[in-house]
């Protein structure tokens, strides 16, 4: 089997707004051919127009190549090889950021090949299943144009995600930083009003997390609000900081009354062997973003080593939410 082509397509909501904060306005959808007749599909959650460049895009020279051009004639099953073949050359534009993302939509897509031309799940072939179950959670985004409106919100989506069944939720708590949500601006003591106030809502039995979504600056300053939450019996507390703030997120690592979560914009296995080494107790690939199905097994792997906790994440389409889910089995 041979790959013949690899088409990008960019999709966009119609009714995106320019001031919010949620990447699922857009996608960039990757389908590779083989001379077979079997497709592959993926996506991958990073600006779907420089992804599509990153993957198009002709090169000069051996070290920033044409992704699309290093793919075509080869077998699709050579998942690792061509995982390689892929980062080694376009080192110079890439390693890290959207041409990672780039890769990863290009690899799930292999993946996804390799099960429909043996007629068999993913995660069988990426060792079997581990688990019996799997546990989904309700990541709630909330609305409002005052605090108020967003805490009434996210209470009542809180409680909608009880009754539809769920035993766990997200909640994306987030009054200010760089994804207040379109320009919602409200303290720390609001959040903490409004997390006890989820937690009211849904009792003690219901397994609860929050994002802040890269909020504070420093941890000290996280963790002067967060004390405040260490009775309310959270799960993790999701990017707290920065992503590049490595020296606060090992003291949160250490004294934070919860877990630790980050992982979602890290780009392959080296960036996630940075947070892990810190101390940070739960682990969040993207597949999409990590580097395809391939890298983030290797995260998996270097997290059952280390005792980590992986949590995927995945803020996509069914495409990205199918291959986490064949992670997260295997």
């Amino acid at each position: 089997m041979k790959i013949t082509d690899i088409e990008c397509h960019v999709v966009v909501s119609p009714g995106f707004r320019a001031d919010g904060t949620s990447s699922s306005q857009d996608d960039i959808v990757v389908v590779i051919h083989t001379d077979e007749g079997i497709s592959g599909i993926g996506e991958t959650d990073t600006g779907p127009w420089v992804a599509k460049a990153a993957i198009e895009a002709p090169g000069t020279h051996t070290m920033d190549a044409c992704m699309k051009d290093l793919l075509i004639g080869e077998d699709p099953f050579d998942t690792s090889a061509l995982w390689e073949k892929m980062y080694t050359y376009t080192c110079m534009t890439g390693r890290r950021g959207a041409v990672i993302c780039a890769m990863g939509a290009l690899d799930m897509a292999l993946w996804d090949i390799k099960g429909k031309a043996v007629g068999r799940p993913c995660y069988k072939l990426l060792g079997g299943a581990h688990v019996t179950h799997l546990t989904p959670y309700a990541s709630l985004q909330p609305y409002g144009s005052t605090v108020k409106e967003y805490e009434s919100s996210l209470v009542g989506w809180a409680i909608k995600a009880k009754d539809y069944g769920y035993k766990a939720a997200k909640l994306e708590c987030t009054l200010s930083g760089p994804y207040n949500h379109a320009g919602l601006q409200g303290t720390d003591e609001q959040a903490t009003q409004i997390v006890r106030a989820c937690r009211e809502a849904v009792g003690p039995d219901f397994t609860l997390m929050v994002d802040v979504q890269y909020l504070w600056f420093d941890a000290d300053t996280c963790l002067r609000t967060v004390r405040e939450w260490e009775d309310l019996d959270l799960f993790f507390l999701e990017t707290p900081l920065r992503a590049d703030n490595l020296e606060g997120l090992e003291i949160l690592a250490q004294e934070a009354p919860m877990r630790i979560a980050m992982g979602e914009w890290q780009n392959t296995r080296f960036e996630f062997t940075e947070l892990m080494d810190l101390g940070i107790q739960v682990v969040q690939p993207d597949v999409g973003r990590v580097g395809g199905l391939t890298e983030a097994m290797r995260v998996c792997h270097m997290a059952q080593d280390r005792g980590r906790l992986v949590v995927p994440h995945c803020w996509k389409t069914g495409i990205g939410i199918s291959a986490s889910a064949h992670m997260a089995a295997a």
